[in-house]
């Protein structure tokens, strides 16, 4: 097993560069309404269409986060919002949520999550619950998270026994349920852990797509601090230890290289569970988006370039 070792990308095959772009054909990103703020227009910087999922971190209002989907909309985008179950207080409120979303922004998809909260506000503890309200009935995506790490707030006991039984009544949710359902992962920075996990639940009966979370450029101190915050482990120590080169420090992370294994192992094996890669703009959404652009040829160009041409 090797650690992706965060050096620049070395000239691959003459394949990696078709296998990254058919990798990151499709791609979607992560926004917060305070950073999408700080955006003048997203056509600069996404390929038209790209699903961008809206973080609720914190005590974001609803407001901001509806204002937020309906700009997303009105400039040829997917909004994506997040359902933190843990602080949503009641089924009205989310009914509310839902309605305000459906009016405002045309929602469609959502992705509903447990929360990264210890007490929960009110009635909800975790994204089942979410699901057995009824009230995403008619959504065309239902998104759910997965751990390839594990998750200690979870499975407290370092094993993914929890982790394993929700996902695999996520599983027998989709298969009685109209909307398309896929895991949304954490990001990781090691190819070798992800594709055991991968063909760990497709052993276990669980075949829902998964969308990888990878974390796009950043400084080398911004990934650790987002790592310590999210539970992240083995992939902690691979930064833990470029940390102790000081000429490292300075130098942006890039993950090409993870994408490259992920995307050759995807090009032996199609049947791999993996379906598109999900990035967490860690350091920046222009960042990460000039890095996709880079690197998912046609398809990844911003939507704004593509009409200039």
């Amino acid at each position: 097993m090797s650690y992706l070792n965060f050096r620049r990308a070395q000239a691959a095959g003459p394949e990696a560069g078709p296998r990254i772009a058919a990798f990151l054909g499709g791609y979607s990103i992560e926004v917060m309404p305070r950073t999408a703020d700080a955006v003048a227009d997203f056509r600069d910087l996404l390929p038209a269409g790209t699903r961008v999922y809206i973080a609720q971190v914190g005590d974001t209002p609803i407001t901001d986060m509806v204002v937020t989907a309906a700009r997303l909309r009105r400039e040829g985008f997917e909004p994506m919002p997040h359902f933190p179950a843990r602080i949503i207080r009641d089924r009205a409120t989310l009914a509310d949520w839902i309605a305000r979303y459906r009016g405002e922004a045309d929602l469609r998809q959502a992705l509903l999550i447990g929360g990264g909260v210890t007490t929960p506000a009110g009635a909800f503890d975790n994204s089942m619950q979410l699901l057995e309200t009824g009230l995403f009935d008619g959504f065309e995506r239902l998104h759910v998270a997965g751990h390839p790490e594990g998750n200690r707030d979870i499975d407290p006991d370092d094993s993914d026994r929890n982790l394993m039984a929700a996902l695999r009544w996520k599983q027998a949710f989709a298969e009685r349920s109209d909307a398309h359902m896929a895991i949304v992962t954490q990001f990781a920075f090691e190819s070798a852990p992800v594709i055991a996990w991968a063909d760990r639940l497709a052993a276990e009966g669980i075949a829902l797509p998964i969308h990888i979370g990878v974390a796009g450029p950043a400084k080398l101190q911004t990934l650790i601090r987002f790592a310590i915050a999210c539970g992240i482990g083995p992939s902690l120590r691979v930064l833990q230890r470029r940390a102790r080169d000081v000429t490292k420090l300075v130098r942006p992370f890039e993950p090409t290289e993870l994408v490259t294994d992920l995307a050759a192992h995807k090009a032996r094996h199609p049947d791999f569970g993996i379906e598109a890669a999900h990035i967490f703009p860690l350091g920046g959404i222009r960042a990460s988006a000039d890095w996709a652009a880079r690197h998912g040829g046609a398809a990844a160009q911003p939507a704004r370039a593509k009409d200039s041409q």
